[in-house]
């Protein structure tokens, strides 16, 4: 969708074009991702991920000689701290609009999975993350400090898109770090994840199950395939 071909066009006008065919503005509006006062939701949205698409680090490039070309620091993580925003809706209205524009590029018969995917996320240096927490690498047949990422995706067998993810904590809080922070709206999407990562195995089953159902429903999954790749299971050490 983003031409890489030519060199004299400019990116970030490439970059815009895509975003609006993909509707973003009116995904995050669905997804209760906005602001009431200031540079708008859409804007800091398309800077942040511009930076990823560019490999750039939001902390350098605010204190480097760019910084002008963005807003204050506090604008975006304010944004990216916000526990109001559901993005794990965004996520999946994205995933939804993706796959519908590759269905119309593939043939009828080719077979859509869903991949169900878990990989142990190593912060080894960190100290302070809420949640953190020793989980059991079974690829590496040892505890590590961090979280197991839970990933279920699309694929038509030569795409790949992410519906959903979690970062799963540990259900022991003996094995757990740091906990939640007590300033957090228990009323909101942020809390409802972070209750989600210390489920235990059984609920974790439900939910998961839940999950590729709501997907299976959005029409993601026509064919009710289901694949689970990775090495780790929800098991704690």
């Amino acid at each position: 969708m983003i031409s890489q071909n030519s060199k004299n066009e400019n990116p970030q006008n490439q970059f815009s074009i895509a975003l609006k065919e993909l509707g973003i503005g009116k995904l995050l509006r669905k997804s209760n991702i906005t602001k009431s006062c200031g540079v708008s939701a859409y804007e800091v949205f398309q800077f942040l991920l511009l930076l990823v698409f560019q490999g750039k680090n939001l902390f350098r490039f605010l204190n480097s000689k760019y910084k002008d070309m963005a807003v204050s620091k506090n604008t975006y993580y304010r944004f990216l701290n916000e526990t109001s925003y559901n993005w794990s809706r965004f996520l999946l209205l994205l995933a939804v609009r993706a796959t519908t524009a590759f269905n119309s590029l593939t043939r009828p018969e080719r077979v859509k999975v869903l991949i169900l995917d878990d990989s142990v996320i190593k912060r080894n240096r960190s100290k302070t993350v809420e949640l953190l927490a020793r989980v059991y690498d079974h690829v590496e047949h040892r505890c590590q400090k961090g979280f197991t990422l839970l990933t279920l995706g699309w694929s038509d067998g030569y795409s790949f898109i992410p519906t959903g993810f979690n970062m799963l904590s540990s259900t022991e809080k003996i094995n757990r770090y740091n906990e939640v922070c007590s300033d957090i709206d228990h009323r909101t999407s942020g809390f409802r994840f972070r209750k989600e990562s210390m489920m235990h195995n059984g609920c974790r089953s439900s939910s998961d199950k839940e999950c590729i159902e709501r997907r299976c429903r959005s029409g993601l999954c026509p064919h009710g395939h289901l694949v689970h790749h990775g090495a780790n299971d929800q098991r704690d050490p």
